[in-house]
């Protein structure tokens, strides 16, 4: 009776699951080709981001921005959401004395949300200038979440990265590459990871310099608590000094948002993004008309070697930066090139491409770190390799003043529209259209909302055309310091492909 029972069960539930992945895939390949084609792009009802501890600075000041922008059509969907950023806990030894051990910015306590958004399509913006003002771990459900972006903008009057530091907060994952960091003694380059969730987190961090992987003093891995951050510093993982490396961070268990800010006391800082995913083209948005200096950065994970094409491409055409025509890039190794002055006065970007040969190209990440100014007056920032904006990406914080956008199509010409979103100051959105030829890069002052007062957003969808890769830079008046700070322009991954399906029980009888 008892065995007789359990075998109808057992049948029963077969059947279920069965049918229930019939439900998703469809039935015959056919179905499933039609279910594939009818795929609707619905937008994404959670959101996760992640900031990093800003400063510890007694003379910065940090500005944060939220926002999402409004969607139109496509099941945007109605009804309220929630977007608000709380404090994550700090490792035991990073609290400061004078936060009392508390977390919070601005003044707030340590479980009080910041930037809590109301609605779509306006931004909204906080200050503090505490030293030791806390990583956040924020989440946006609803209408809220496609698209929701927050930036964390920090200026240093003084000390090691005096200047301008701004990164958009990251998505958590478990996987970054972040080359361009560095052990050398004139930099203190610090990764800070983040776990949003309530369990531990097991993290390795692996670096590689110009001669190979850079010997470890420790082979354990790094222990993040759960709802916490920790900030390890990474001329402490090695004895090896190492001006140019690149830095591999991985989640055991877990997942983790992962940022390196760099210091300098001379040139200043920034943050380091992560590179996008390995690819064997890839694309470095963005380099100022002024720059004074470019050192690029090029890694390949895989297990082989790669031959790159080097290509800058201005505001009317790709030129080869002259002596750098191409680039080996030895598996294992960072190869790193300085190209100095390469813009010379005009704006560009870099482009990456196989050299060619036989067998498969070998994907790669990369970075340049840029600098501006001259002697003792330089600023540094750091552009990453950028995926290309399949839809929409977003930068939140904008002023009237010091704000440029590069666009650069590194194939085919493209169309794009930029928005620009006034904050609860008031003011009315304003909107551009812009085509970018291929091969070329289009650096524009983003139309300002008529009227707004403060920061503001940008967003910018691609209408038509090939690939498009873009960044934004930010720069503030700091005596004669050109203080900046780029942030690169990822698509926003708002919108997930969400395939029609049909039950179909035929599958039962093959």
């Amino acid at each position: 009776m008892n065995r007789t029972t359990l075998s109808l069960i057992g049948a029963a539930t077969a059947l279920a699951a069965v049918t229930g992945v019939a439900s998703l895939t469809g039935g015959s390949p056919d179905d499933a080709g039609t279910a594939a084609k009818a795929a609707n792009r619905l937008p994404v009802q959670r959101s996760t981001l992640l900031c990093p501890s800003p400063s510890s600075s007694d003379v910065s000041r940090t500005t944060y921005t939220a926002y999402t922008p409004k969607r139109t059509g496509g099941g945007a969907g109605g009804g309220s959401g929630t977007a608000e950023l709380v404090p994550a806990e700090s490792a035991p030894d990073s609290v400061s004395e004078e936060d009392g051990g508390k977390s919070g910015t601005g003044g707030k306590g340590k479980d009080q949300p910041v930037l809590p958004l109301k609605r779509p399509g306006t931004p909204v913006t906080t200050d503090t200038d505490r030293s030791g003002a806390p990583a956040l771990i924020g989440t946006a459900d609803g209408p809220l979440a496609p698209g929701w972006t927050v930036q964390q903008t920090t200026e240093i009057d003084a000390g090691s990265g005096r200047g301008l530091m701004g990164t958009a907060c990251t998505a958590p994952d478990t996987d970054f590459w972040f080359p361009g960091a560095s052990t050398s003694e004139d930099r203190q380059d610090f990764v800070h990871l983040t776990n949003p969730d309530d369990r531990a987190a097991e993290v390795d961090l692996t670096m590689y310099g110009p001669n190979g992987k850079l010997k470890p003093t420790s082979d354990e891995s790094i222990t993040v608590p759960g709802r916490s951050t920790v900030p390890v510093l990474l001329s402490t993982l090695t004895d090896q000094r190492a001006t140019n490396v690149s830095l591999h961070v991985t989640a055991r268990s877990g997942r983790i948002g992962a940022a390196v800010q760099a210091a300098d006391e001379k040139r200043g800082g920034d943050w380091i993004p992560a590179s996008a995913v390995p690819a064997t083209s890839v694309a470095i948005p963005g380099i100022p008309a002024d720059a004074t200096s470019a050192r690029l950065v090029v890694f390949a994970p895989g297990a082989n070697d790669a031959d790159l094409k080097v290509r800058l491409a201005g505001p009317t055409s790709s030129i080869t930066p002259a002596g750098h025509e191409s680039l080996h890039v030895k598996s294992g190794m960072s190869t790193v090139i300085d190209l100095g002055d390469v813009t010379k006065g005009e704006p560009g970007s870099l482009l990456l491409t196989p050299e060619g040969g036989e067998g498969p190209a070998t994907p790669v990440v990369a970075g340049l770190q840029v600098t501006r100014g001259k002697g003792g007056d330089q600023e540094t920032a750091f552009i990453p390799a950028t995926g290309a904006i399949e839809r929409s990406a977003t930068a939140a914080d904008n002023r009237t003043k010091g704000t440029i956008l590069s666009l650069v199509a590194p194939g085919s010409t493209a169309k794009v529209r930029v928005t620009a979103s006034a904050g609860t100051g008031g003011g009315t959105s304003a909107s551009e259209t812009y085509t970018v030829k291929g091969g070329t890069t289009k650096a524009v002052a983003p139309p300002r909302p008529s009227g707004a007062k403060g920061q503001y957003a940008v967003t910018v969808e691609r209408l038509s055309g090939g690939p498009v890769h873009a960044s934004r830079m930010l720069s503030v008046a700091q005596g004669d310091v050109p203080a900046f700070t780029i942030q690169s322009l990822p698509d926003d991954r708002g919108t997930v492909e969400v395939p029609q399906a049909t039950q179909d029980l035929s599958v039962l009888n093959r």
